[in-house]
């Protein structure tokens, strides 16, 4: 009997099982691998990321959104941007692509149990942290009070809406803002970090986990240390491009860490003592 293939940079055949539309740039893919041993077998943690592939349009790392407490299948939420995302979003029911991973180091969920968590996101970036935010869900007993704050550009492209309402049927205290109104929006107007104004954390019991562009990285960063958070409290995913995904290219270094291998979750505590450009200014 041939045996199965040991090769790491080889991928395995996944089949496009449900696209769901979340705005005009973003979609969820929810994938199965075409093996189904691979895919009974599929084990990994909030955090972590894949590497997709298509023929002709290159490998691209892409987080998982969905939580490993709902086996069977892979969410991977892809913003419309290069080659491939764009090659993806021409995706339909039924066809494949590549997947290769698990990779990289996922948020670490043990030191996370009993502590009220503090989501910060920006687009796309509430991806990664969806994840986290459904595992704290579906184990709702091992944590303390669940917020997320979450910033779109307008109305139209908040992404994630189902999942949002379905967070606050759920008692989750789920706050929303957009950068220019829209007719029909009576919410919020501003920055994310406007809502950060009216939150009094329990500091002594509070971790905050922030993903997003750049720009509302670095002002997420100074309203937290203004509110008290210390460097340890706070965690984030990083983007990086990485190739090869299990730190032999080093296409991903970060001033002696690797995104894929020592990353791509850090503790902003980590990200101080490397020379990351996101935390300048």
């Amino acid at each position: 009997m041939p045996q199965p293939s040991t090769d790491i940079y080889l991928p395995r055949q996944a089949k496009v099982e449900q696209i769901e539309v979340e705005n005009s740039q973003i979609s969820t893919f929810v994938l199965a691998f075409c093996d189904r041993s691979d895919n009974d077998a599929f084990r990994y943690q909030p955090g972590q990321f894949m590497l997709v592939s298509m023929p002709h349009c290159g490998e691209a790392p892409i987080s998982i959104s969905s939580p490993p407490t709902r086996p069977g299948n892979i969410h991977l939420s892809v913003r419309q941007a290069g080659k491939l995302t764009t090659a993806m979003h021409g995706l339909r029911v039924g066809d494949t692509i590549g997947l290769r991973g698990p990779y990289g180091r996922p948020f670490p969920m043990e030191q996370l149990e009993g502590k009220d968590l503090l989501f910060v996101a920006g687009g796309i970036g509430l991806a990664p942290l969806r994840a986290v935010v459904n595992t704290c869900l579906d184990q709702r007993d091992r944590f303390g009070a669940l917020t997320v704050l979450y910033g779109s550009r307008t109305p139209s492209d908040i992404a994630f809406q189902s999942d949002l309402g379905l967070w606050r049927k759920q008692g989750m205290d789920c706050r929303l803002t957009v950068d220019a109104a829209e007719p029909g929006w009576d919410g919020a107007v501003g920055l994310v970090t406007s809502l950060l104004a009216g939150l009094k954390p329990e500091l002594s019991r509070s971790i905050a986990l922030i993903c997003g562009p750049p720009l509302m990285f670095r002002a997420v960063l100074g309203k937290l240390a203004a509110m008290g958070f210390s460097d340890e409290q706070v965690l984030t995913t990083m983007e990086r491009h990485m190739k090869c995904g299990v730190g032999i290219c080093r296409h991903c270094h970060m001033d002696g860490k690797l995104a894929c291998v020592d990353g791509p979750v850090f503790s902003l505590a980590e990200l101080r003592r490397l020379k990351i450009m996101e935390l300048d200014g």
